[in-house]
């Protein structure tokens, strides 16, 4: 295995009679930024704990550039773990909380700080160094853990829901921040999310979970455009699922035409959504169930529908994507 690669072997959590991680597999790649996606409950965090070493691991192994750390202590384990709280000290300064493990490594004073004062450069927070955490915004705040969590060199920083606690806005300008930073930095982020936007967005490899297994582990793309199973397309979104001979198929809502009175599939316009660049159209389609068409705001005010209208679906063969029953 290549310097910085991480393997889960048959990976397992178990709480009494409950089982979080149930014998997963799973191979990172030194310098992917990796999201471990899915819904409360289904095993994301504990695997992120066993990786940092906050979780004892009931069997299997975390195996990191071809050592196995299954029962390394987290400080001898080549890992850092960035909190979903920041947890920032607050009465130490923005500098002092990001060499603070360097000091308890018994580094000196001066080497702690200069070095501190590399990484705060590295997330532009040089000029707030001598600021103390309640003097910074949430944003700001996230910066100095992220500084503080690098200051060891690890070869994986591991990032439990850390923009979760932001606004939509800010959300969404630190997401293009993390990946700035993991790519320059070269090293590997393993980063907890129940968002699958979040996840699409900075994940070169995205792992969705539920049910305490792995259900599909691949690129953004992969994964959103080739769901594997019926769980995977729901909880990604976007896609209509149906019955058919062969059975379960996925169909992008972007690919579905919405037409009046043209061969297709009926169904009754029950509910409208506009979204700024597209219009989001919840239909009754009888037996078929629910679905949804996502289509051009253009296309839509252009010729306006109104709830309850009679609507025809239509969609290529093409499109159809056969799922794992």
């Amino acid at each position: 295995m290549a310097t910085g690669d991480l393997e889960l072997a048959a990976l397992t959590k178990r709480y009494g009679d409950t089982t979080a991680v149930d014998a997963i597999d799973l191979k990172v790649p030194k310098g992917t930024y990796c999201c471990l996606l899915g819904p409360s409950g289904c095993g994301k965090s504990s695997t992120l704990r066993m990786i940092a070493g906050h979780e004892t691991v009931t069997s299997g192994d975390i195996v990191l550039s071809g050592q196995n750390i299954t029962d390394a202590p987290p400080a001898r384990r080549g890992t850092a773990m960035m909190f979903q709280n920041y947890a920032l000290f607050p009465h130490l300064s923005v500098i002092d909380n990001v060499a603070f493990s360097l000091k308890m490594k018994g580094v000196g004073k001066s080497e702690r700080r200069a070095r501190a004062g590399e990484l705060l450069e590295l997330v532009d927070m040089s000029a707030r160094a001598d600021r103390l955490p309640s003097q910074l915004s949430g944003g700001q705040q996230q910066r100095v853990a992220l500084a503080r969590a690098l200051v060891t060199d690890p070869q994986i920083l591991l990032l439990d829901e850390p923009l979760s606690a932001l606004d939509p806005f800010l959300r969404e300008r630190m997401r293009s921040e993390l990946k700035g930073f993991q790519r320059r930095l070269g090293i590997t982020f393993i980063h907890v999310t129940h968002s699958q936007d979040e996840a699409l967005a900075l994940a070169d490899l995205v792992i969705v979970m539920n049910d305490a297994t792995i259900q599909q582990a691949g690129t953004a793309r992969d994964v959103f455009d080739a769901p594997r199973n019926e769980f995977v397309a729901r909880f990604m979104g976007g896609h209509n699922i149906l019955q058919k001979d062969g059975g379960p198929v996925a169909v992008r809502a972007d690919r579905i035409a919405v037409g009046r009175g043209k061969a297709g599939l009926g169904a009754r316009l029950s509910g409208v959504e506009y979204l700024g660049t597209t219009v989001k159209l919840a239909l009754d389609a009888g037996a078929a169930g629910d679905l949804t068409a996502l289509v051009p705001d253009a296309a839509f005010f252009s010729d306006p529908l109104s709830l309850g209208d009679e609507v025809t679906l239509s969609w290529d063969a093409a499109d159809e994507h056969q799922l794992a029953g």
